[in-house]
């Protein structure tokens, strides 16, 4: 395919992309019939109908990526009528594309163009999702110190607060720390928390904010009274959490935090020497 006619595809494709209020990307299935070179509506529909099977084959909903819309047209008189559309996510348009007829260059050209879009998309969602999770560890590292702090000053001491958390692991796993460890294959001088998935620390650290606010509250000033709040706030949030579906001792272990940290300031390194490098 010419240089040439890749910059017009692409120039074409990115000027009949739109948006919705919430800040999703799509485009109209009239809009995308031309782009994609089917001179009629009624055997794109065919190719439409085609995705959007796929789309639920791989488990996702076709209602959320190909909703059906009126829109007005300009007719030949002058005058406008309603017709049906579809607005497809970029997802729905790269199912299309796989769907679509391969012997037109604009069907070639477009499996790549939605593919890349796609991927790029993936990897921004996957970078939001490491960096909730690094947020959370850090968040749940400032709490625990926060805890620490109001044992020493509620009891005159803070070597129970290691005690205390092992107690509070117990009572959200009904398993010990160093059972979890071992479940998740964690080395030995290293936290927990630092390959727990992203609903577990924030589990922990709601636990742990609640325990500092009674034992504050009521003025807890021993080692029992504080581990018994700890435990019971724990006990509360693998309640819910249970409440929901989920058990908090089976999730599987997530990625070493260190890494991920270590992986999204190297990625930020290459993204400053050259803006371009991770967009491919």
């Amino acid at each position: 395919m010419k240089t040439e006619l890749i910059y017009s595809l692409t120039e074409h494709f990115e000027a009949h992309a739109q948006q919705t209020n919430n800040g999703v990307e799509f485009w109209l299935a009239r809009d995308l019939q031309h782009l994609l070179g089917y001179a009629k509506w009624e055997n794109f529909v065919k190719v439409v109908n085609k995705a959007e099977i796929a789309c639920e084959t791989s488990g996702h909903a076709a209602a959320d990526h190909f909703p059906d819309v009126r829109k007005m047209v300009d007719l030949g008189s002058g005058s406008q009528r309603e017709v049906d559309d579809i607005m497809l996510t970029r997802y729905a348009c790269y199912l299309v594309a796989q769907n679509g007829d391969p012997k037109k260059h604009e069907i070639a050209f477009a499996q790549t163009y939605f593919a890349v879009q796609t991927r790029r998309a993936e990897l921004i969602e996957q970078r939001l999702l490491d960096s909730e999770r690094l947020v959370a560890r850090m968040k749940l590292t400032n709490t625990e110190k926060e805890l620490s702090e109001v044992i020493f000053e509620q009891t005159g001491g803070n070597d129970d607060f290691g005690m205390i958390r092992s107690k509070g692991d117990h009572a959200l796993f009904e398993k010990s720390t160093q059972q979890m460890k071992s479940h998740w294959k964690v080395p030995a001088k290293r936290p927990l928390a630092d390959f727990a998935p992203t609903i577990i620390l924030k589990a922990k650290d709601f636990a742990a904010e609640i325990t500092i606010f009674n034992s504050r509250e009521k003025q807890l000033g021993n080692e029992e009274a504080i581990s018994r709040e700890h435990i019971n706030n724990n006990g509360a949030v693998r309640k819910t959490l249970l409440e929901r579906g989920i058990r908090p001792e089976t999730l599987p272990a997530a990625e070493d935090v260190k890494k991920v940290a270590r992986r999204l300031a190297s990625e930020d390194k290459t993204r400053a020497k050259n803006p371009a490098a991770l967009d491919s």
